[in-house]
């Protein structure tokens, strides 16, 4: 009855079960009706609402064959193999509730770990989608402004930034490619394109200076030695130390300089010169540039900052080199 009344309290329920059964007792022809007791104290240890409240109507359950020696006259009840037979369902009781907790917790935890996985994954397409399109569109939109101003002044001029933003739309796809097909892919056999890496720094720095920036690379040690995952870290922040030179001081000097020794990958990006000032009336934009570039950098146990100087802004990491097992979160697929 109680199990489809649950509402009744538990300690109702003892009373009513194991005073009704020591009263029967009396005449000691009934001793197989202890056999509830017995079931009581597997229902009390396995759903009693707390560890005291099992112990307390456990007890009361486990002293029912001694209230039923005490009525008995006289008492011929094993009262020893009773309480026994009372405790070991009372314990069965409690490890099944143990066992239910545990089996709760555990889905709790795996709930968390799905919507951590999930947040994980949102900020890596968001970084994704800052580098990949972000920057190809920035790009373009600077030489599509280029070519406007000197439409009618300076035709040679005009098709080189066409041609310059022709090439750099090229490249964002090519990328944005490659990752779509990351992400699309499900044949973990699957050849996975070719990731950027530090080698193709130089590059990038020439790709730079080509669409008008001030820029010089300085690099120290053998970029190749650098583990993939690194590399592509330092690609990315490269990459976007360049892209704000270009947005907010397009008219200043930038030196990207790496060095890789002693185990460690250093990059630091110094801009010198006039920046851009934002206009009161124009609303703060997110810097979300800065928080992918910190997100990569801290996923790889490395150090990360970003921030005005005298004369300029500075980007500055610092990053194990020889990690190979280290990747930024959401990279490691790609490995």
């Amino acid at each position: 009855m109680w199990a489809y009344v649950p509402r009744v309290p538990l300690l109702a329920l003892a009373v009513a079960v194991v005073v009704p059964v020591a009263v029967a007792q009396h005449s000691g022809q009934l001793e197989p009706l202890l056999f509830e007791v017995s079931l009581l104290g597997f229902v009390v240890g396995r759903w009693a609402e707390s560890t005291r409240a099992a112990v307390a109507l456990g007890l009361v359950s486990a002293l029912a064959p001694v209230l039923t020696v005490l009525m008995q006259d006289p008492g011929e009840v094993e009262v020893g193999i009773w309480v026994v037979g009372i405790a070991f369902p009372w314990l069965l009781g409690r490890k099944e509730a143990r066992e239910e907790g545990l089996a709760g917790e555990l889905d709790a935890t795996r709930s968390e770990l799905a919507e951590q996985a999930l947040l994980d994954e949102r900020r890596r397409i968001a970084r994704d989608v800052h580098d990949f399109v972000g920057h190809g569109l920035a790009a373009v939109m600077l030489q599509v402004t280029s070519a406007r101003h000197v439409l009618r002044r300076d035709p040679d001029a005009v098709e080189e930034a066409l041609r310059s933003a022709e090439e750099i739309g090229r490249r964002s796809m090519r990328e944005l490619r490659r990752t779509v097909g990351l992400l699309r892919s499900d044949d973990d056999l699957a050849v996975a394109p070719p990731l950027a890496s530090a080698d193709e720094i130089p590059a990038l720095v020439e790709q730079a200076r080509f669409a008008g920036l001030d820029v010089e690379l300085r690099a120290r040690g053998d970029l190749s030695s650098i583990a993939p995952g690194v590399g592509l870290a330092l690609y990315r922040i490269s990459q976007e130390a360049l892209a704000n030179a270009a947005r907010h001081a397009p008219r200043a000097r930038t030196v990207l300089a790496i060095d890789v020794s002693d185990g460690r990958a250093s990059l630091v990006a110094d801009t010198t010169g006039p920046t851009l000032t934002t206009r009161p009336d124009q609303p703060e934009r997110p810097r979300y540039g800065l928080v992918g570039m910190r997100e990569r950098a801290t996923a790889l146990g490395g150090e990360f900052t970003a921030g005005p100087t005298a004369d300029g802004w500075r980007v500055s990491c610092r990053l194990p080199s020889e990690a190979p097992d280290a990747m930024p979160a959401g990279d490691a697929r790609n490995r």
